[in-house]
């Protein structure tokens, strides 16, 4: 009968451990630690890997040819949205940046404290032109003064990303 209670404590023990050590939040974020970097990788969206990542400024050039293509890239974040984590900015070579929302607004990422990381991202890439009205939304959600706001007055042509799966490192 001791050994029972024991191994049953054992298990439930053992269980709890597992289940907790690598379950995904609310927001379907799971984040990892590696033991060799000790590196936090956290996951967003569909969990995806690094691999076949391509470097964001490469993304201009691919687009010359095409509209949009599904890819996958490797870029360090700006910014996020300040009011939901619903998007970030990421950066290009040439100082530029780039729009990135998340498909069906599915999940988020944190609204704060992303500035300079490495960014993994699976999705669609795509030459849009947004509007006046989505670019003071963006300002708004990034907490930009009234000036800021009110002098966005043309639309944007721009690279865009919509994306599926993400990994944040750092």
């Amino acid at each position: 009968m001791k050994k029972s209670n024991i191994v049953f404590s054992i298990i439930v023990a053992l269980a709890t451990t597992l289940y907790s050590c690598g379950q995904a939040t609310k927001d379907n974020t799971k984040v990892e630690k590696t033991a060799e970097t000790a590196t936090k990788v956290a996951f967003f969206g569909e969990k995806i890997t690094e691999n076949d990542a391509i470097a964001a400024a490469e993304l201009p050039k691919m687009l010359e040819k095409m509209d949009s293509t599904n890819t996958k890239i490797k870029a360090k974040i700006v910014q996020t949205c300040k009011k939901k984590g619903c998007w970030m900015d990421v950066e290009f070579a040439d100082g530029k940046t780039m729009k990135i929302t998340f498909k069906d607004y599915g999940f988020f990422v944190p609204k704060e404290g992303m500035e300079g990381k490495e960014v993994i991202m699976q999705g669609m890439a795509k030459k849009t032109i947004t509007d006046v009205a989505t670019l003071k939304h963006y300002a708004e959600d990034a907490k930009k003064t009234k000036a800021e706001i009110d002098a966005i007055t043309k639309p944007k042509e721009a690279i865009t990303f919509e994306a599926t799966g993400v990994i944040i490192k750092g």
